[in-house]
């Protein structure tokens, strides 16, 4: 083989790598082309309007039902304390007992003076009817008469005195038994067995919480209140009351079993927060609601309004806090809007403007799709906790 013969043989094997490596990147660059150009498959579903009662989610505490402080009504040392602590009380139990001599020994003078008194008083009624009969003979004088009448009649007023004194020591020997005005939760005791106690002490002896019912303060501004008052007057029947419906969840997230219902309303708005009190009451037959919990209240009231429920997975934000979701259009490809949401409803939002009857919106899949690229929709359901399955096995699972 001559020289220039093996130097084209060397030269051919040289370019035959560069060859190979540019078919390789063309046939990438060709499979990118390809993948650009098939529709990415997308999760949709179809919006259709619907009646949707008026809710808002609203803050707020758990407040007892009735709080009732325990203070002794007389002095004297605590003997007994007869609870336990963070229990159930019902009312008219005995919580306290206060060392009682002192007042059975005043009940005992007392009565003893009462008797005193009756028996002058019958001495005076004697003594006045004797004087009466004197007076019809004309044995005694005028003066005399009325000097025992006089008598009687402040014998009578004696009786009446020591009755009432009788009775208040009575009064305060029953206060020597502390008892709870109300049934509820009872805290823990501030005093001991042995403790001295005076009446009407500023520090309460325990505390006293009914618990079921519960209420629930909740604070909501004044322009929500003044927009679901014009809504309530643009019913068709503004005269029915409105009913509203509390729905509560725990600071765990966990959704709590009872339904309440509003019971009242401050009649005035908050100057440093522009915000009014609403109270509901709620049961609390297992007692998990404790007063002075964070819960988050879902009011609902029975006003309907008709707009379109917009699954909130598929709802983002833009830079300016816009409500935006992706739509399919009619020619196959993706649609970014902005929406106009009034509230949340159960795991979707209201939405009232940007949407049409039948519009296809895209639910699964959105990281796969921008504005403007084709896109190959399939048929999808969300389920109640927001779950994307798609429709044929939601309908074969019902």
């Amino acid at each position: 083989m001559n020289r220039a013969a093996l130097l084209f043989i060397v030269l051919a094997a040289a370019a035959l790598p560069a060859c190979s490596e540019g078919d390789d990147a063309s046939s990438s660059q060709q499979a990118q082309s390809q993948a650009a150009a098939r529709p990415a498959e997308v999760g949709v579903i179809t919006l259709h309007p619907q009646q949707v009662p008026f809710t808002a989610t609203v803050p707020g505490r758990t407040v007892a039902s009735a709080v009732s402080e325990i203070r002794p009504q007389v002095n004297g040392i605590i003997q007994k304390r007869l609870f336990d602590e963070g229990r159930q009380i019902e009312a008219g139990s005995v919580l306290y007992e206060i060392d009682d001599r002192p007042y059975r020994a005043a009940v005992d003078s007392a009565q003893a003076n009462v008797e005193k008194t009756e028996a002058a008083l019958a001495r005076a009624q004697a003594d006045f009817k004797r004087a009466e009969e004197l007076r019809q003979r004309n044995v005694t004088s005028q003066q005399a008469l009325d000097e025992a009448r006089a008598t009687l009649l402040q014998a009578e007023a004696d009786l009446a005195g020591a009755k009432a004194a009788l009775q208040g020591a009575q009064i305060d020997l029953s206060n020597t038994k502390v008892t709870a005005p109300i049934s509820g939760l009872i805290g823990r005791s501030q005093v001991t067995e042995g403790a001295l106690v005076t009446a009407n002490q500023s520090t309460a002896l325990t505390t006293i919480r009914q618990i079921d019912p519960m209420y629930v303060d909740m604070t909501e501004s004044s322009a929500r209140l003044l927009q679901v008052r014009r809504m309530l007057e643009q019913r068709p029947d503004p005269s029915k009351r409105p009913t509203a419906k509390i729905h509560l969840t725990l600071e765990d997230g966990e959704e709590y079993a009872q339904v309440g219902t509003v019971e009242a309303a401050e009649g005035s708005v908050s100057e440093t927060t522009g915000t009014v009190t609403i109270r509901a009451v709620i049961d609390n037959p297992a007692r998990l609601l404790l007063p002075g919990m964070y819960v988050r209240a879902t009011v609902e009231v029975n006003v309907q309004r008709e707009g379109f429920l917009v699954p909130q997975r598929a709802v983002s934000r833009n830079a300016k806090g816009e409500a935006i979701a992706i739509f399919v259009t009619p020619d196959g490809k993706a649609e970014m809007r902005v929406l106009e949401t009034e509230q949340s409803y159960t795991n979707a939002w209201l939405v009232l403007d940007g949407i049409k009857d039948g519009d296809r919106l895209i639910v699964d899949g959105l990281q796969r799709v921008r504005s403007g690229q084709p896109v190959k929709p399939v048929a999808m359901e969300v389920d109640e906790q927001g779950l994307v399955r798609p429709a044929a096995a939601a309908a074969s699972s019902q």
